[in-house]
């Protein structure tokens, strides 16, 4: 469902019209035509420095975990900036919550109001590609989706139910499958009707979404999730990768990186699983504060995935 949108910036800033060009190395707000439970549903988007409308530019979806916001996300992951560095459009959707917190994703297993209701978020991501699309100068060869927990929960589902509209994935402490409770028969993505590469990056020390599936460990609930390595082996099964993967460690041993390299009519999938992580954003929002001894000081997520995502194409 196509929707028509609005820009903003916080406080005054004038709505766009689709044939102005934004002021860049800036975010707005936005809004789109589509309603749950009489609200209209947001994102932000953050337009670099060097966006030009005659320039097509690659756009990633950045999607928060539950209980978080958009802009919290773009604080956390810095994908913004990043995105000044290497000229790349943002766009960070706001999940389902009340009064713009406490939001969550419908990824099909999980999580919360979303889920229960059974919000199509999918329809929603689509809706946000295709309204960014018609506002700024988009490559639709290479559009990327990124999220961290229940947001990458609902990457996996989107690139499994949507993946032709990805050029690549990389879902964080995110399970692709699993269960609310004993209950309830195992939820598990579709066939995914696209071959896409994909960026699995997941703490081995994560208690929230174990590294070895089950219940979290936090939360005491029922819930069950996928371990990493059934996760893993869905997507290597599905795009056809080489069963044998080639494995290298980086950061003195703490981040152990599994690929499974696409054969020739096959996509890649990548594994890193650090060593020690819990359940927080791998990036300098907290790597930075680690000890000057420590190999993942400064460790950052968005540089990694945006390494794996910059060359390839839809």
């Amino acid at each position: 469902m196509a929707a028509a949108g609005s820009f903003w910036l916080s406080g005054c800033t004038p709505m766009l019209s689709k044939k102005a060009e934004p002021a860049g190395g800036m975010t707005y707000k936005a809004r789109v035509d589509m309603r749950i439970n009489g609200f209209r549903r947001t994102y932000r988007v953050h337009v670099p420095p060097g966006y030009r409308a005659e320039h097509p530019l690659p756009l990633v979806v950045v999607i928060h975990g539950a209980f978080d916001t958009a802009k919290n996300m773009e604080i956390v992951s810095g994908f913004s900036e990043l995105a000044d560095r290497e000229n790349f459009i943002v766009v960070y959707p706001n999940g389902m919550g009340i009064f713009g917190l406490i939001q969550h994703w419908n990824a099909g297993h999980c999580c919360g109001k979303a889920a229960a209701d059974g919000v199509d978020d999918v329809a929603f991501l689509e809706t946000v590609i295709k309204d960014v699309s018609s506002r700024l100068s988009v490559d639709p060869e290479r559009i990327y989706m990124t999220g961290f927990s229940n947001g990458g929960m609902l990457t996996h589902r989107f690139a499994a139910e949507k993946g032709h509209l990805l050029a690549a994935a990389a879902p964080l402490a995110a399970s692709a499958g699993g269960a609310p409770d004993a209950n309830t028969p195992e939820w598990s993505p579709p066939v995914p009707q696209t071959l896409i590469p994909l960026l699995v990056m997941h703490g081995t020390e994560d208690r929230h979404v174990p590294f070895a599936g089950g219940a979290s460990e936090n939360r005491k609930t029922e819930r069950r999730y996928w371990p990493v390595a059934k996760t893993t082996a869905f997507w290597v099964k599905h795009n056809r990768a080489v069963q044998k993967p080639s494995i290298n460690y980086l950061h003195d041993q703490r981040v152990k990186v599994t690929t499974w390299k696409g054969s020739p009519k096959g996509a890649d999938v990548v594994l890193y699983a650090i060593d020690g992580w819990g359940h927080q954003w791998p990036g300098r929002h907290f790597t930075a504060l680690l000890d000057p001894e420590d190999p993942l000081r400064n460790f950052d997520a968005a540089e990694i995935i945006w390494h794996f995502f910059k060359t390839r194409q839809r």
